[in-house]
Formats: structure tokens, C-alpha cells, sequence
């Protein structure tokens, strides 16, 4: 067994390596943090490619943080250049469904009510509140994602999950 934090990035089995541990993450991260106008997986490829390209100056051991941090760093930089566009996109669904019509809006209105909720999280709420209830991610994995305490997790989790409780009616977690 080799010593993790010698290895090569270089090398094609440590890098599938790292790719099959920290993509799926990394792109579950990008959509809790910035949701799905950001195109998650398109910048955790972009993060992957730029790995590869510098494999040379990234130790195996700060690979992931490497990874995080040029991921969140384009997804900033995609923020930026398209502002407008993104503030006025909208998205239509043309599903056409066979539900009670009433139904379907009372659903639609109490989604666009948790987005609203959600949206009025911090982004540190938000993220370690999506991370748990979402991903299913154990509080040491978030804070350690996160780089803060399991406490601060928690506290983060509760916090986010009072104010949806507060806001949203009938509003349960599993």
C-alpha cells in the first residue's frame, strides 16, 4: 500500500482515484451552494480538467481542496459575467400531468414557499441544512467539507430547520 500523500496526481490510476472519490461531492456541493443555474457538473469537469493540467504543483494530499476551490473560484467568475442573464431566466415546465389541477397548484405554490424559505437561509445554513437532509452527509463530513466544527454544523442545521418549521406550514423531515 502506497503512502497517500507522496502520490502522483500525475498518474492515471490516482487521478481516476480522485475523480471517483470527489466528483459526485464536489458536484453535490456546487448545486446545494449555487443551485442548478450554475451547472454543477460542468464546473466540477472544469475543476477535474484544471487538475489535470496542473497535476504537477498539486500534492495528492491538497487535491480535494484544490478541486473546491477552483470549482467555487469559475463558478464565481460565471456568476459574474452573467448577472443579468441569470437574473432573468426563467425555466417553464411542459409536463403535462393527469393530478388534480388544484393539487398541482397547491404543490407548485408550497415549493416556490420552501425555495422562498430557503432563500431567506444564509448561505451557511443553506448549504449545511442541503448537505444533511439532502445528501444525507453525517455532521463530522459536512464540517469537514465545510471547515468548521461539528457544533457549528449543528447548529447551522437547527437554525435553518427552525426557520423552515416557522415559515413553512405542516413543514416535517424525515
Amino acid at each position: 500500500m502506497t503512502n497517500e500523500s507522496t502520490e502522483n496526481v500525475c498518474l492515471e490510476e490516482t487521478y481516476k482515484r480522485l475523480h471517483e472519490m470527489y466528483a459526485r461531492e464536489l458536484h453535490n456541493y456546487l448545486y446545494y451552494k449555487y443551485g442548478e443555474t450554475c451547472h454543477p457538473g460542468d464546473k466540477t469537469q472544469e475543476a477535474f480538467i484544471a487538475l489535470w493540467e496542473n497535476c504537477k504543483n498539486v500534492v495528492y494530499s491538497k487535491a480535494r481542496a484544490f478541486l473546491y476551490k477552483v470549482a467555487n473560484n469559475n463558478v464565481l467568475n460565471d456568476i459574474k459575467h452573467h448577472k443579468v442573464v441569470l437574473r432573468y431566466r426563467s425555466e417553464k415546465p411542459a409536463d403535462i400531468t393527469r393530478e388534480d389541477p388544484e393539487f398541482l397548484m397547491q404543490k407548485e405554490q408550497y415549493f416556490k414557499k420552501y425555495q422562498q424559505t430557503l432563500g431567506k437561509l444564509t448561505e451557511e445554513q443553506r448549504v449545511a441544512f442541503l448537505l444533511n437532509k439532502v445528501e444525507g452527509k453525517k455532521h463530522e463530513e459536512i464540517a469537514e467539507i465545510l471547515g468548521v466544527t461539528r457544533k457549528v454544523v449543528e447548529y447551522r442545521i437547527y437554525s435553518a430547520f427552525a426557520v423552515l418549521k416557522e415559515e413553512l406550514e405542516n413543514f416535517r423531515i424525515k
